[in-house]
């Protein structure tokens, strides 16, 4: 490692706490110094400030540690083959962020702590672009996917049937980002609710977010015959291979659509023992039930419990309810796990479930934040004292 990960972390401790304006700055250097890079990115920059001082945050805890920050760079360098990336981009990127950070550094900065970021960002860069030339060319930068059915399956929920112009192979439990010309280089992950079909088409369940600039588009205004992109398939919440230990699986909302995936698969495969924890805000939130019951009828292997508090309780009292019954669960131990569903849920069930003998190695759910605070704040400590979730263009970032 030519660089010195102690000098990094030093320089990075005194600008974290002016995240904001440094992430302003980084793009106003960017777009004027480097014309029609501008088009790349989404109109609403406020969110891709935060994922980029994300990223780096997530760099600097990396350092130390070179297998999970090659794996994490490999990771972004292919899923930013759908951004447009190109590595004659990748300089203009680098010279903005150290104009950046030298001038929220001040007196600070010195000569060792430039050429200790020059390097840092020469390997960083270098291992994006290696990871995106190493994709087999065949392999599309995204899929343009025809929406074939747009289905309302509550107020604030919508379940999409996509047809992708190329077979789209993934693997289920894993997901997928999405972007529409409503919201141009807007990217929302979501996983598909289907494991593959012989058609291959393709559903998703979008439920809408506070704000959120894709998530309203999709469920309140994309209509049958609109085109959306889907990204390369991403993630490892899969089936563990040959396993045939027995499975807990827990659902929250629209989670409940890896998990249906994943149940698809495990018919195919001609199933075994097999619990789901369904939960929902409420009954009327059990968006999917047609199909529940549908599984439950045809597969003697499949145990489904349904968790949802009477109408009008609190987000807090179905998350307790949800917890009560894992609880009653009891012993983990030996079983293969998979949890989905928001990213305040999902930390606290997996607690919960090693805390009942679930083994670690065995518990897989997608990468989540540990907040889901979405505000933005408002003062240099107001960003240093609040943890946050950041609206991820992909989860592939959170490691």
């Amino acid at each position: 490692m030519p660089f010195d990960p102690a000098v990094i972390r030093a320089s990075f401790a005194v600008v974290e706490r002016r995240a904001d304006q440094l992430t302003k700055y980084f793009y106003a250097h960017l777009f004027t110094n480097n014309p029609g890079v501008e088009a790349l990115f989404p109109a609403r920059l406020a969110e891709q400030r935060d994922r980029l001082f994300a990223a780096l945050t997530q760099l600097v805890l990396r350092l130390e540690d070179p297998g999970k920050l090659t794996g994490y760079l490999a990771a972004l360098g292919r899923d930013h083959r759908k951004f447009r990336a190109a590595p004659e981009h990748y300089p203009a990127v680098g010279a903005s962020l150290i104009a950046a950070l030298k001038h929220f550094s001040g007196h600070s900065w010195t000569p060792e702590i430039e050429k200790a970021w020059t390097e840092v960002y020469t390997v960083v860069s270098q291992a994006m672009i290696d990871a995106a030339a190493a994709v087999p060319a065949d392999t599309p930068r995204w899929w343009d996917a025809e929406v074939l059915e747009h289905r309302r399956a509550g107020p604030d929920l919508a379940v999409l049937t996509l047809r992708p112009d190329r077979p789209y192979g993934f693997t289920p439990g894993q997901y997928l980002t999405v972007c529409s010309d409503r919201q141009p280089q807007v990217w929302r992950p979501y996983s598909p609710a289907r494991a593959p079909r012989p058609d291959h088409t393709l559903e998703l369940h979008v439920r809408r977010v506070p704000d959120g600039l894709l998530s309203t588009a999709l469920v309140d205004d994309v209509r049958p015959g609109e085109t959306l992109r889907l990204g390369p398939p991403l993630g490892d919440a899969v089936l563990a291979p040959g396993s045939d230990r027995p499975l807990l699986m827990v659902a929250g909302g629209t989670g409940w659509a890896p998990v249906r995936a994943l149940l698809e698969q495990l018919a195919q495969d001609g199933g075994r023992p097999t619990t789901v924890f369904v939960a929902a805000r409420s009954d009327a939130d059990q968006y999917d039930l047609d199909t529940v019951h549908t599984l439950i009828r045809e597969h003697a292997w499949l145990h489904v419990v349904l968790s949802a508090p009477e109408a009008g309780a609190s987000r807090a009292e179905a998350a307790r309810l949800l917890r009560d019954g894992l609880a009653g669960y009891g012993d983990c131990s030996g079983h293969d796990v998979h949890v989905s569903g928001p990213p305040d849920l999902v930390p606290a069930v997996v607690a919960q479930l090693l805390d009942q003998d679930a083994e670690p190695d065995l518990v897989r759910h997608d990468p989540v934040t540990a907040t889901f605070n979405r505000s933005r704040p408002l003062t240099p400590a107001e960003w240093f004292l609040e943890e946050r979730d950041v609206p991820w263009i992909n989860r592939t970032e959170l490691g």
